[in-house]
C-alpha cells in the first residue's frame, strides 16, 4: 500500500496572527472627548447662572441693636394688570408714606398692546437703587397664570440697566 502525503499538509503553515486589540487610540479619543465636554459644561454654566434664593421659613433672628438699619424688603408683584412695587422697612421714592392705593391699580400698568412695561420697571428700580445703593435683594411674586416669559422679562429688568449697571441681582421667587 502506497503512502501519499496530502499537498495540503506539505504546505508550510502560515501562522495566524491573532494579536491583541490595541485600544490605546480609542481611550485617547475618549478621554479627550470627556475633558472637552467637562470644560464646555462649566463654561456654559457660568453664562446661565441666575442668583435665585428659596424663601426662608425658619424663625427670625433675635432683636438686634437699635442702631442697625432695618433692611429694605423690596417686592415686585406681577399681576394681570401690571407690576406692583412695594417695600417694607423704608419708603420708596415717588410714593408718599402712608399713601394707599385703594383702587387696586398697579404701580406700573401694562402697555396698550397688553405687554408688560419692563422699561418703566427698570426706570423705577433705578430710582429705588439711587435711594438705597447698598441693597441688592428683591422678591418677585407672581400670580399663578402669569406667563413664564413675563417672569423672565421682570427678572432681567430688575437685575441690570441697559448700560449693564447692577440693580437688584439677588432674586427670591414667591407667589401670591
Amino acid at each position: 500500500m502506497a503512502f501519499h502525503f496530502s499537498k495540503r499538509k506539505l504546505r508550510p503553515k502560515e501562522e495566524e496572527e491573532m494579536g491583541e486589540l490595541n485600544i490605546v487610540p480609542y481611550l485617547d479619543i475618549l478621554m479627550n472627548l470627556i475633558i472637552f465636554m467637562l470644560l464646555s459644561m462649566t463654561g456654559l454654566a457660568t453664562f446661565g447662572i441666575l442668583n435665585v434664593n428659596a424663601p426662608n421659613y425658619g424663625a427670625g433672628a433675635g432683636a438686634g441693636a437699635d442702631d442697625q438699619k432695618q433692611p429694605l424688603l423690596l417686592t415686585v408683584g406681577i399681576a394681570k394688570q401690571g407690576y406692583y412695587v412695594a417695600a417694607t422697612g423704608a419708603v420708596l421714592p415717588g410714593i408718599a408714606e402712608g399713601q394707599a392705593n385703594l383702587a387696586g391699580a398697579p404701580t406700573i400698568a401694562k402697555l396698550a398692546d397688553g405687554t408688560y412695561d419692563a422699561k418703566s420697571l427698570t426706570d423705577k428700580m433705578k430710582e429705588v437703587k439711587a435711594s438705597f445703593p447698598q441693597e441688592s435683594k428683591v422678591i418677585i411674586a407672581a400670580e399663578t397664570d402669569v406667563p413664564y416669559e413675563a417672569l423672565v422679562l421682570t427678572m432681567d429688568a430688575l437685575r441690570e440697566t441697559s448700560d449693564k449697571k447692577l440693580l437688584f441681582p439677588d432674586v427670591t421667587l414667591a407667589s401670591f
